[in-house]
């Protein structure tokens, strides 16, 4: 691999002294300097917000201070300093995609919008009832299992699709009901262990399997529903909900957060606004970026229309 200084030195030369001479050149090129800074800052801008509130933040500064070491340790001649800083950086590239596999995955699945543009285009009134409703009938289940130190774990997929976690468990395509839920988790029954799924309005299955988050992601005293809860919300969108059977405490996994012993009034607020309140704004804001987008085509069009008219009645 080049040296991180070299690729620095060649991307100013090749990117930004090139720009500068064909803008002398063609001043027109200043538009494709404008659009070109636009959409690197606003994946820039999408890239830390999507980072900001999880673990790979703490990489970026890591990072961040690497590269500033290395320029330094350059600048002052400090050699084999330089060597070393420069050697790390040559293979952390590489490190960090393995270490950080899940949240680089994520990352790209957000960015991506996976269902954002699809599922939730023209979200109407019937989807947000029947939304706000199951979310009603989840809250209940979960807080009559809490009530009898019952443990649960029930994930409500979001964006991101999980249909390779719905895979491991056993399907149910049934509607949400509160005393499915609280059946489904009653001990010693052939469904009871592993995690429900909540997919498009429907309980998609039962007795799945998620990926466990690493031990220095959680407290010792959390047990596998915890962890697993962790799990599922670092690799995708979706919201856990855990019922301990310890203490019968409500916790909520989101974004790898866990928010611990939960109010039945809190739980209601957190999957209302992260289900129902989010999309319903990102959709709004879509179909108002559509509809200013169709206005100023409509004008260019009455515009080229109009000239075009002009100019048939310049030859008659």
């Amino acid at each position: 691999m080049s040296n991180i200084g070299t690729i620095f030195s060649n991307f100013y030369e090749q990117n930004i002294l090139a720009y500068i001479k064909l803008w002398q050149e063609y001043p027109i090129k200043l538009v494709s300097l404008i659009l070109d800074i636009a959409i690197v800052i606003f994946l820039a801008y999408e890239l830390l917000r999507i980072v900001k509130d999880s673990r790979a933040w703490q990489l970026v500064k890591g990072i961040a201070f690497l590269i500033i070491a290395t320029a330094l340790s350059k600048l002052l001649n400090l050699y084999i300093l330089n060597y070393l800083l420069s050697t790390i950086m040559d293979w952390g590239v590489i490190l960090v995609i393995i270490i950080f596999q899940p949240e680089i995955r994520r990352a790209l699945e957000q960015l991506g919008g996976t269902n954002r543009f699809t599922r939730f285009f023209g979200f109407d009134k019937d989807i947000i009832t029947k939304t706000k409703e199951d979310i009603y009938k989840v809250v209940i289940a979960v807080y009559e299992l809490a009530k009898h130190k019952t443990g649960a774990l029930i994930v409500m997929e979001r964006d991101i699709e999980i249909k390779d976690v719905i895979a491991t468990g056993i399907p149910m395509d049934a509607d949400v009901s509160p005393q499915l839920l609280v059946n489904i988790f009653v001990p010693n029954t052939p469904l009871h262990d592993g995690a429900v799924v909540i997919s498009n309005n429907k309980i998609a299955a039962a007795a799945c399997m998620l990926p466990l988050a690493s031990d220095q992601d959680i407290a010792k005293e959390l047990g596998t529903r915890h962890r697993a809860g962790i799990g599922i919300s670092k690799e995708s969108d979706s919201i856990a909900i855990i019922v301990s059977e310890e203490t019968g405490k409500v916790s909520v996994a989101k974004d790898g957060t866990l928010i611990a012993d939960v109010r039945e009034d809190v739980l209601k607020k957190i999957l209302i606004n992260n289900i129902v309140t989010k999309r319903l704004n990102e959709a709004k804001a879509k179909s108002e970026r559509k509809g200013v987008k169709e206005f100023f085509v409509n004008l260019k069009n009455k515009i080229f229309k109009k000239k075009t008219e002009q100019k048939e009645d310049k030859k008659n």
